[in-house]
């Protein structure tokens, strides 16, 4: 079944660069849908949602300004999805980067990046980490190095990778991987016990799918259940704590 993709884009020579884009970065098949404002998203969204789980997008390419509103305001409708949700935007700026990771963005790519950086970045998908343009990551080392000028401290960023979720790893005086867990975990479907399994051995999201037969886009939605069951926030912190727990 091809991967249901969603791209909100108001320009179409850029939605049409994104699609490119999309399509190159992965093997999977791609059913690429287009929408070049909030409400033509919102429409896709609630049609494909009535046919079921199988039926619903797996990725979304979010623009932040568009005809008639805000792409945060869509990130917020839906964050409670399994979708992995990438903005793709021209604005660099603090303002735009910390508000739409906090709504949920998985990602942030600049639409300025070359075609080769931006599929480089969204394949990094495959591999469990969060697509950031290299202006992007670089802005995000230097808010969180010590002696920023940041006045609020370290800031959650809730990204469905888990390497965003949480700067508490860096916080002076503390060791990094927290190995108690809270008073009641849920358990783990026997799916997400092998996904640990692979994930502990250091096969990457790819590899794990290729073994499980099943679709990359399937595998992170195991690992994104595991890290909100064990409350880590990487794969390392997960695959410590399943083998000092003998989870796995």
């Amino acid at each position: 079944m091809a991967v249901k993709v969603l791209i909100i884009e108001d320009n179409p020579v850029a939605r049409s660069f994104l699609c490119r884009v999309v399509r190159e970065s992965f093997s999977d098949a791609m059913d690429i849908t287009e929408a070049g404002d909030l409400e033509t998203a919102r429409r896709h969204v609630a049609r494909l949602a009535e046919t079921g789980p199988e039926g619903i997008f797996k990725l979304m390419l979010v623009d932040l300004e568009l005809p008639d509103g805000n792409g945060m305001e869509f990130l917020g409708e839906v964050a409670g999805t399994p979708a992995t949700k990438i903005v793709t935007t021209l604005y660099s700026d603090d303002d735009h980067l910390f508000p739409a990771l906090q709504c949920g963005a998985d990602g942030y790519l600049l639409k300025e990046d070359r075609f080769e950086v931006l599929v480089e970045e969204l394949q990094r998908i495959v591999r469990g980490q969060p697509p950031l343009s290299p202006a992007i990551a670089r802005r995000l080392l230097s808010h969180f190095r010590p002696g920023s000028t940041g006045d609020s401290g370290p800031m959650p960023l809730q990204s469905g990778f888990g390497s965003l979720q949480s700067n508490a790893q860096f916080a002076p005086g503390r060791s990094g991987v927290v190995l108690d867990p809270p008073p009641e975990w849920e358990r783990l479907t026997p799916r997400e016990n092998e996904v640990l399994t692979y994930l502990s051995k250091g096969f990457t999201i790819k590899e794990i799918a290729n073994l499980m037969g099943i679709k990359w886009f399937t595998v992170n939605d195991h690992i994104k259940s595991i890290y909100k069951k064990l409350n880590v926030s990487s794969r390392a912190e997960a695959a410590v704590l399943a083998s000092k727990q003998g989870l796995v």
